[in-house]
């Protein structure tokens, strides 16, 4: 089956989880909106007053299935292509480590836009030092300590244990997006989660990864993005 990915073609925002997901599985799938037209197709879906329309990007269509959230498309995925625990309870386990890990993005894009996203960088500036500040005192800490610790008593290199799940791939985007918008910042505090690191190195060898990495399809972290790099919010 031939999956139809659809998000904003220009960023990798929360669509790049997804796309790790069918890059390491080496699934068929097409990037809808990068294509002619497919801006106005993945409109055309949100806009349906029938059937599942989902409410925003990034979604999946999968044969007659339209599957909407990151973590939601994630489980789907994760089930059908070796990316999540078989089990039931490993895999909704997985799936609540993948709803943290959303909780955190959130967090991520607030840095630059504490005031809401309708005002420009340059209109909430002071508030964003500020939340930038007590991001890197308290919540990073908080939530890679968490998967720190994880990883430590998994029993295996990774978050579930041996066998790498799409946990590990959501890692690897966190880390790679936090070296782009705070790399001082970064830099300082990876020596504290050695293990969070080292399912990063991990996850980029992975062939399927490598070859998406230093491919056209990977697009470049920007300012238009989650993760962005503003020298002033990065002491």
């Amino acid at each position: 089956m031939r999956y139809e990915l659809y998000y904003w073609p220009t960023i990798q925002g929360r669509g790049e989880y997804v796309r790790l997901a069918l890059e390491d599985a080496g699934a068929d799938y097409v990037d809808v909106a990068r294509r002619s037209g497919g801006v106005g197709r993945m409109s055309k879906m949100m806009e349906a007053a029938k059937g599942t329309p989902p409410f925003a990007p990034p979604f999946l269509k999968a044969g007659k299935l339209v599957i909407g959230q990151t973590a939601n498309i994630l489980l789907y995925i994760g089930s059908r292509h070796g990316l999540a625990p078989k089990a039931e309870p490993q895999r909704l386990w997985v799936h609540q480590l993948q709803l943290t890990i959303a909780d955190f993005v959130v967090e991520i894009h607030d840095t630059h836009h504490p005031l809401g996203p309708t005002l420009y960088f340059e209109d909430q500036r002071s508030a964003a030092k500020k939340r930038s500040g007590a991001f890197w005192d308290e919540r990073v800490p908080k939530f890679l300590g968490y998967f720190e610790r994880l990883i430590a008593g998994s029993g295996g290199p990774y978050v579930n244990g041996r066998r790498l799940c799409y946990v590990d791939l959501s890692l690897f985007q966190i880390v790679e997006g936090l070296r782009y918008a705070f790399p001082n910042n970064m830099k300082r505090f990876e020596r504290k989660v050695p293990r969070v690191i080292e399912v990063r190195d991990r996850v980029a060898a992975r062939p399927n990864i490598n070859a998406y990495l230093t491919s056209e399809r990977r697009i470049p972290f920007n300012e238009d993005g989650i993760f962005r790099h503003y020298k002033a919010l990065d002491a």
